[in-house]
């Protein structure tokens, strides 16, 4: 109850300020806008009369330098036959008295040499032949007939500025004092705070009311209106072209004009707080009448919030009675407008909601069920539909091998390798499918131990080198004395995929594999200068069987497990996989694992197995119920020279053994047979009847994630069908060579 309290405060607060706001709005709007034009008016008359001002002034400052450039070309017009230097020095005098602003007059004569002096504060000079050939002056009043040079500052005390004036084949110059353009410049003044200057091209003060800032020679560039008056922007192209700041960062209102033949710029301007005082007091009275309605409107919103607040209310606590569970609770309003049709829905949502809960949850366990049982259903098919294929394939791996061995012309002998590479890469796309399944059955458990890096970089050197040559690429690997905590054979079953890609992809260059330390991190990188892989597809590759390039699935291309296998090791391993690439460039992919010991060289003993490379003359019991799986590894095994002992099943195998008398050295065993048997239970019987534990193996091409628990739960050593020769003539050695060590201990 005390909720529901804060709640109505909440609304009743909330409506108050709503309507206070639309009523003030509509009250203050008219006078808001009333103040925007009012501004805009006052501002835009302001500039325009400091534009007058400003446009004026810069018409008298020009006419006040035309005026002396015509009084200095008077002294020119003397008549070539009378124009001695006694008559032009007579004409300086004269121009002197007529226009106080000059201080000194010059002429020049072709070679640019000093032939007269005419001065107000040193001696004439005639024919000192001082050479101003290399000034401005000259050059340009030569070349352009008038120089207007820039203004300088005569002992740090007074602005000053050079004019010349071609004089015939010389040039007439004079010094101009510009203090006459500073009494121009102190004549415009307004209110407290208007007044005008000048400053040049590269914004310097020429003239000012303060003289102190000219004696200075303050730079003004940095203010934004002088800024925009030396950039030459249109007026009207920033829309502020009134507004400014002054040297103390007072806003000000202004306006300026340019005077062409000096590049100077003219500008009045006046502070703002000033220029806009009237409007300013129009403001505060617009104010005032604004919060005297604001009020009124705050009396009238409360009252209409307060008759809106109740059935706000009972549509809240219905809300959450119904949040609650009360699927029963109706709420009750007549308003006769929209809060009543709003109850009405939330009462038949309700009923609705009672309605879909009576049977969501037998629904839920229904579809629940369904997926299980679907899921179970996919994993028995894909284990029997994996065990099935993998029999006849098996099989024919074993045939090819024995045919390969009988066949000796040379066409025969390529087809058989064709077969025999087609039936490899149907083994490998198996074999790829066997390691998910056992990842899924969590079967992998890794045996961690420290792992030289330098021995893994080997083996992987053996089984690349010769692809990488093949393919006209180089391949090098970084040894390293580095050491990592992991399982070897997973590890290297991880590079393995990650060299393979790197050597398949690339086209030209080559494949590098080494190795660095990162701290208690060690990361082994394969690069390679490949074709690279796109940004888009860079987090998806890690994906089982996502493929880049291959929307056809081509299965000569792989299932695209192998890096989806990579990283699940890796992570298996307490490690994880990452990788950088360039498209067109190449890439590098790091596995990066726990940095270990490196290991002290192991030392060999007595006990030791030592694998014999022949098998010749051992009995070999063989258990296999598939007649055809069982014909091939036998038919391969007396190729070796082995004394096979066939059976079908653990009866048959007992009598075989019954009938012999001769114990066998090794046992292959089918693990899967007919009436629920597995081939762990047969070695075991066939291990009773015997009397010893003769080494044994399991082959089976079941991938059902319990038969691999069950397996590898017995300890037997377990390969997958379809099985290559060369696995399947190691394994043999191994349980051969076993069977040899073990028999001194049961003598």
């Amino acid at each position: 109850m005390r909720l529901l309290h804060q709640f109505d405060g909440r609304l009743f607060r909330k409506y108050v300020v709503y309507f206070a706001t639309l009523i003030g709005t509509v009250l203050l709007a008219g006078s808001a806008s009333d103040f925007y034009f009012s501004y805009r008016k006052t501002r835009d008359a302001t500039v325009a009369l400091h534009r007058e001002k400003a446009a004026a002034a810069a018409i008298r400052i020009e006419h006040f330098v035309r005026e002396i450039e015509q009084q200095v070309g008077w002294t020119n017009l003397l008549p070539r036959a009378g124009a001695t230097i006694e008559r032009r020095h007579l004409e300086f005098i004269k121009l002197l008295r007529q226009v106080p602003a000059v201080t000194e007059a010059l002429w020049l004569d072709a070679n640019g040499r000093e032939q007269l002096r005419a001065s107000r504060l040193s001696m004439d000079r005639v024919r000192s032949g001082r050479d101003f050939s290399s000034t401005p002056a000259f050059r340009q009043g030569r070349a352009r007939s008038v120089y207007r040079g820039p203004v300088y500052f005569r002992d740090g005390s007074e602005p000053y500025m050079t004019l010349a004036v071609a004089a015939g084949e010389g040039v007439t110059l004079v010094e101009v004092n510009l203090k006459l353009v500073w009494n121009m410049i102190t004549g415009i003044r307004f209110g407290t705070t208007g007044h005008a200057y000048v400053v040049n091209a590269d914004g310097h003060l020429v003239a000012h009311p303060d003289i102190g800032m000219v004696l200075r020679k303050t730079d003004l560039s940095v203010l934004p209106q002088v800024a925009r008056a030396r950039s030459g922007a249109p007026r009207d192209a920033a829309g502020d072209e009134g507004e400014g700041r002054n040297l103390a960062a007072d806003a000000v209102l202004g306006a300026s004009a340019f005077i062409q033949p000096l590049g100077w710029t003219v500008f009045v301007e006046q502070s703002r707080q000033e220029a806009l005082a009237p409007l300013y007091a129009s403001i505060q009275r617009t104010l005032l009448l604004g919060l005297l309605g604001l009020a009124l409107a705050l009396g009238a919103s409360a009252i209409l919030a307060r008759r809106m607040v109740n059935p706000i209310r009972a549509l809240q606590e219905g809300a959450a009675r119904i949040g609650a569970g009360e699927l029963e609770h109706r709420i009750e309003i007549r308003t006769d407008d929209e809060l009543e049709a709003l109850a009405m829905e939330f009462n038949q949502m309700a009923t609705r909601l009672r309605e879909s809960y009576a049977g969501l949850e037998q629904r839920v366990a229904e579809r629940t069920e369904e997926l299980v049982a679907a899921n179970r259903a996919k994993s028995r098919f894909l284990a029997a539909a994996s065990h099935d294929l993998r029999q006849p394939i098996h099989a024919l791996g074993l045939f090819v091998a024995q045919l390969n061995n009988r066949l000796t012309d040379p066409e025969t002998r390529h087809l058989a390798g064709r077969i025999k590479a087609a039936v490899m890469a149907l083994q490998g796309l198996l074999d790829a499918l066997l390691d998910i399944s056992r990842l899924d059955a969590g079967v992998v458990t890794p045996a961690l131990t420290a792992v030289p890096v330098n021995r893994i970089l080997e083996r992987i050197e053996a089984a690349f080198a010769l692809d990488a040559t093949d393919h006209n690429l180089r391949f090098r690997i970084v040894r390293s004395r580095l050491a990592v905590h992991s399982d070897p054979v997973l590890l290297e079953r991880i590079l393995v995929n990650l060299v393979a890609n790197a050597v398949h992809y690339t086209r030209d260059g080559g494949v590098l594999v080494g190795c660095r330390r990162r701290g208690a991190q060690v990361r082994i990188e394969v690069w390679d200068t490949g074709i690279g892989i796109a940004p888009e597809h860079q987090e998806m590759i890690f994906q089982e069987f996502y493929q880049v390039g291959n929307p056809e699935r081509d299965r000569g291309k792989g299932l695209g497990l192998g890096l989806s296998i990579a990283a699940r090791l890796a992570r298996l391993l307490g490690g994880r996989i990452d990788m950088r690439s360039i498209p067109g460039r190449g890439s590098v992919f790091a596995v990066q694992m726990p940095r270990g010991e490196a290991p002290a060289a192991a030392l060999s003993t007595t006990t030791e197995l030592t694998l014999d490379s022949t098998v010749r003359d051992a009995v070999v019991l063989v258990v296999e119920d598939d007649q055809l799986v069982r014909e091939a590894i036998e038919g391969l095994l007396r190729q070796w020279g082995c004394v096979v002992m066939a059976a079908g099943s653990g009866d048959e195998a007992l009598a075989a053994l019954a009938r012999d008398g001769h114990p066998p050295a090794a046992i292959l065993c089918d693990y899967r047979f007919p009436q629920g048997e597995t081939g762990i239970a047969v070695i075991r019987r066939l291990r009773d009847r015997i009397g010893s534990p003769v080494p044994a193996a399991l082959i089976t091409g079941d991938t059902a994630p319990e038969r691999l628990r069950e397996a590898s739960d017995s300890g037997l050593p377990l390969l997958h069908k379809p099985l290559q020769p060369a696995s399947l003539r190691a394994l043999l050695e191994f349980l051969v060579a076993a069977n040899v060590a073990r028999r001194p201990n049961v003598s």
